[in-house]
């Protein structure tokens, strides 16, 4: 029986999975099973799991489309670990990744744990820059895993992982966007310890274009507003700042073209404060430059997500059947 259960759920991800297997058959420590869930992919990747068989413990399924949580679940009812792992497609695992994980677990044992994300040095440049602008302190708080946090850190689905005990206290994951949020609050409220393994992070590739990114984190801002109907408490000052964002921007520009041209400097300043931090981390000026691109479609399709998902739901009182709808449904 292997200790750790690696649960992937993928959709039309072929080359993905290839470059996630490659990157899980070079780990120093094998002691883990890999699953991976096929959730109804048009394009399968069968042939590619099975050309790492005699590399990796490998179990593959193959399920009509239901979601990513469904697909999720699908794999820990079938995995035979005591301890699930999971990943996204898209992310590449460094060697040492579960040699690490291992270590902290003997060390001092959570039911629960989350690690960050990074850009991998072979990522193309607009990868790299998604990457900045969704980990940087300037653009998230640091509430991804940062070394200066607003928030109290919080896994993602991309790179968490928990014991079977916790599985069979809370249950799997729910239907829902930010469903990695959802299953970590109701794993922190049912009194499991949640720790931040710095040290255990993955490269996530994540969207490849600016428009794909743009609609993802638009989601992410809807669906904290969701998040708040689920659990009233769980609303941050800091998850408020993209809107916040969104509306300043937009009201420094009403105010330039409409009254004086220097009231857009603010946003002139900040521009440049992201580039130097990008310049700083990646040490591309061409990253650099498109990071501020990144950073601000992030903040304003954030924000308009949020803002959106305000009025309707709270203010217009949409919501309430969205959130009966999604607190009946059973994570396992």
């Amino acid at each position: 029986m292997p200790k750790y259960s690696i649960i992937v759920p993928v959709y039309n991800r072929r080359e993905e999975v290839r470059d996630l297997l490659e990157s899980l058959s070079r780990q120093s420590y094998n002691d883990f099973e890999v699953v991976i869930v096929e959730d109804g992919s048009t394009e399968r990747c069968d042939d590619i799991a099975q050309s790492y068989a005699d590399r990796l413990q490998i179990q593959y399924y193959h399920k009509s489309n239901d979601g990513r949580s469904i697909a999720r679940n699908y794999g820990l009812e079938r995995a035979a670990g005591e301890y699930f792992v999971f990943f996204d497609s898209d992310c590449v695992i460094p060697e040492g990744y579960f040699s690490t994980l291992n270590g902290e677990l003997e060390t001092d044992y959570t039911p629960c744990f989350g690690g960050p994300d990074a850009a991998s040095p072979d990522f193309n440049a607009t990868q790299k820059a998604i990457s900045y602008s969704m980990t940087s302190f300037l653009t998230t708080g640091g509430i991804r895993g940062g070394k200066v946090q607003l928030e109290k850190f919080v896994p993602r689905s991309f790179n968490m992982g928990f014991s079977r005990e916790v599985w069979e206290a809370v249950g799997g994951f729910r239907e829902m966007f930010s469903e990695d949020i959802d299953i970590s609050t109701r794993i922190r409220k049912a009194g499991f310890k949640i720790k931040l393994l710095r040290e255990a992070f993955v490269y996530h590739k994540r969207r490849n274009t600016l428009r794909s990114f743009a609609r993802q984190t638009h989601v992410f801002g809807m669906s904290r507003i969701t998040l708040k109907l689920l659990y009233p408490d769980s609303l941050k000052p800091v998850h408020t700042l993209p809107a916040v964002f969104t509306l300043g921007c937009a009201t420094l520009v009403l105010l330039a073209i409409f009254w004086r041209w220097w009231a857009i400097l603010p946003i002139v300043v900040y521009a440049a404060m992201l580039w130097v931090g990008a310049l700083a981390s990646t040490g591309s000026v061409k990253v650099a430059c498109i990071a501020v691109v990144t950073s601000f479609i992030q903040l304003l399709s954030y924000g308009s997500g949020f803002i959106k998902a305000y009025v309707w739901k709270i203010l217009l009182g949409h919501g309430r059947d969205e959130e009966q709808e999604i607190a009946m449904r059973r994570g396992k």
